[in-house]
This record gives C-alpha cells, structure tokens and sequence, in this order.
C-alpha cells in the first residue's frame, strides 16, 4: 500500500523558487525509484527528475538541468524537489512516483504509483 503526498506548490514570478515535497508511506520494496513529474495543459507527462534509493543517483530533464535539484531525507521518507530560477514553462502540474522496480529512467511509463499533484504556476 503505497502512498505518496506532493505538496509545495503554489503561484510565484519568474525567477522565483519553490520546494515540492514528496512524502511517502508503505514502500516496503528493496530498490526503488522516486521521480518528479509534470504535466502541463495540452502536454504530455514528463520527467522531471529521479533519485534512487539504491545510490541516491539523479537525473534530470534538460530543461530543468542547472536549476532543479532533487534530494531525499530518508528519516522522514520524503523526496523534495528545489525548483530555481523558475520559468512560466514551467508551469505545471507537478506528481511523485515511484517505480518499485528501481529502473533508473525518467519514462513515466514504468512509474506504478503516483500522487495526487500539486499546481506550480510560474507567472511572467
């Protein structure tokens, strides 16, 4: 019974920053993946980031690369995602997930649950 909680957004100007955090229940799996999600109108799902519990290895999107960053506080089994120099191309509906397989991949498609997400509206 997985859950997953993302909290964090909210509506700031460009350049701005944010903390999403990703609080997690009932994982109970070896190797597992957590990723950072988004999803904007008209847009397809797409990866954000990843943080692996078997290394703590990362990756990011390109768009996001030198400005996101994403870590983990194992004691309070929560995933945060710090957003800098925030873009209105950012804007988006932003979701945790985790992949209990523990593929290092940032394709949604191998993500078997996810949160309820949290809005990031970037203004201009």
């Amino acid at each position: 019974d997985v859950q997953l909680q993302a909290s964090g957004g909210g509506l700031v100007q460009a350049g701005g920053s944010l903390r999403l955090s990703c609080a997690a229940s009932g994982i109970t799996f070896d190797d597992y993946v957590i990723g950072w999600f988004r999803q904007a109108p008209g847009k397809e799902r797409e990866g954000v980031s990843y943080i692996s519990s078997r290394d703590g290895s990362t990756d990011y999107a390109d768009s996001v690369k030198g400005r996101f960053t994403i870590s983990r506080d194992n004691a309070k089994n929560t995933v945060y995602l710090q957003m800098n120099n925030l873009e209105p191309e950012d804007t988006a509906v932003y979701y945790c997930a985790v992949d209990p397989i523990g593929v290092h991949t940032l394709l949604p498609i191998v993500y078997d649950y996810w949160a309820q997400g949290t809005l990031v509206t970037v203004s201009s």
